[in-house]
């Protein structure tokens, strides 16, 4: 940042950026079981102390379980929050990761990796990672094993905080900042066989493609899909879960592909559908491992 624009930097997005740092020093002092535990007792305070965002997210889980008894929803809400601050926190303590560390923490992965280098013989990929276990570890490891991959993100009001989650999420991934340059990047990384990293369980604020989510409508971005059409990359959903405090599994579903036979918009409303249902199928398969708290809730319906 150069030192113009550093000056016009708020004093409240200053001290939010040193709050941050200084937690982030903390968590990479502490060592990595403490870490996580102190990140559960900052979880518990949030939930149950400050009950941020609870009462929505409660009546999130209820729209899409009706059926669900409270105490049961009540621990998924629980486990959500914790999972989000563990994510925070094992991100801001490993700063990237090694072979050692993923055979140690992370199952599945030889498998879910020959998947993806079976999926980018010819072309790229298009690698979908809903708000579900610990998202952005998925693309750290990715990004380890030796694949070119990279992402697309918006702006941040706070430019502080903005380059500092840039920088965390950019462990071997590239980051493009939002705009027409990133749609044109976008199309040729893919295909020069890169792995495009995308959020596809996000609503879109703007009328775009309905589809059928969780019991409910989403309004949803072709843009995953239509990149797959327009480049002839596949789209892998990927799985990954907290099996326990540090333990992860890592998978990618089957290669759903671009079908040239059918229209254009038909086949990116195939392709989206068949995304969002694998999306699904592991929401409903552990509740707890989604993002309920996500201010940008998919299932919100378009203001008139």
């Amino acid at each position: 940042m150069d030192p113009v624009a550093a000056k016009r930097i708020p004093l409240k997005h200053r001290l939010e950026y040193g709050l941050l740092r200084a937690l982030e020093a903390l968590f990479r002092a502490l060592p990595y079981g403490a870490c996580l535990k102190f990140a559960k007792g900052l979880a518990w305070i949030a939930f149950h102390v400050a009950r941020w965002r609870r009462a929505e997210a409660m009546r999130r889980i209820r729209q899409v379980f009706p059926d669900m008894p409270e105490d049961e929803a009540r621990r998924h809400l629980w486990r959500s929050i914790e999972t989000i601050f563990l994510n925070a926190a094992e991100i801001m303590h490993l700063n990237g990761v090694t072979d050692e560390w993923i055979g140690g923490h992370v199952s599945n992965c030889r498998e879910a990796m020959g998947k993806l280098s079976a999926a980018t013989a010819t072309t790229g990929a298009i690698l979908a990672l809903p708000h579900f276990g610990n998202w952005d570890l998925a693309g750290i490891i990715v990004a380890h094993n030796g694949f070119r991959i990279f992402s697309v993100a918006g702006v941040q009001h706070n430019q502080l905080t903005n380059d500092w989650m840039n920088r965390k999420r950019a462990t071997g991934i590239d980051i493009l900042s939002r705009g027409s340059a990133a749609l044109r990047q976008t199309m040729k990384r893919l295909k020069d066989r890169q792995i495009f990293a995308i959020l596809p369980d996000v609503r879109m604020k703007t009328k775009d493609i309905e589809i059928d989510f969780l019991g409910a409508k989403a309004n949803l971005g072709r843009g995953m899909a239509l990149f797959a059409r327009k480049t002839g990359s596949p789209i892998l959903v990927a799985d990954v879960r907290r099996l326990s405090g540090s333990r992860h599994w890592l998978d990618v579903g089957e290669p759903i592909r671009p079908d040239m036979s059918l229209d254009e918009d038909a086949d990116v409303l195939r392709m989206t559908r068949l995304a969002m249902a694998a999306v699904e199928r592991q929401i409903r398969s552990d509740p707890g491992q989604w993002f309920w708290y996500n201010k940008r809730w998919v299932l919100e319906p378009l203001s008139d």
